[in-house]
């Protein structure tokens, strides 16, 4: 049993509201037990919702408070959505005993290896780097994969 970033497998919780699942993980879904999770969701935004963007460093200093999350569009924080979106997703993991997810690469919320960060004019830049999820689940000792890695 395992974690997935629901957007892999199709569920309208992107960003910007559109679909686009990925057909390795929807294959593996076939084979694997799967709970979808959606941590921005789960940290109260809506679907579609602002881009947002890691300001000030990585997944890790949003968690320990030195780091925000802002939307790209018009700086507004959305920190507290995404932290309480990760501590969600870490409530499910420990009631399911999961000790593996698989991550959406990327996402402010779930990237693993790479996620967004905003500049001093609010432009997204990917850099190498964690999301706030990604970050607190792998505090707690849960291997984080991507989509990349199926």
């Amino acid at each position: 049993m395992k974690l997935v970033s629901a957007c892999l497998l199709g569920i309208k919780c992107k960003w910007d509201g559109k679909i686009k699942p990925n057909r390795k993980i929807i294959e593996f879904a076939k084979k694997e037990i799967l709970i979808p999770i959606c941590p921005e969701q789960l940290g109260g935004l809506p679907t579609p919702r602002k881009p947002c963007g890691i300001f000030g460093g990585k997944g890790e200093d949003v968690l320990d408070g030195k780091a925000k999350v802002l939307s790209a569009r018009d700086g507004e924080e959305f920190t507290k959505n995404f932290i309480k979106g990760a501590e969600e997703t870490l409530k499910i993991a420990k009631i399911f005993g999961i000790k593996e997810a698989i991550l959406k690469q990327g996402s402010p919320s779930c990237g693993f290896g790479k996620t967004y960060q905003l500049d001093k004019k609010l432009k997204n830049r990917k850099i190498e780097g964690n999301g706030v999820t990604a970050a607190l689940l792998k505090r707690y000792g849960i291997e984080i994969m991507t989509q990349e890695d199926i």
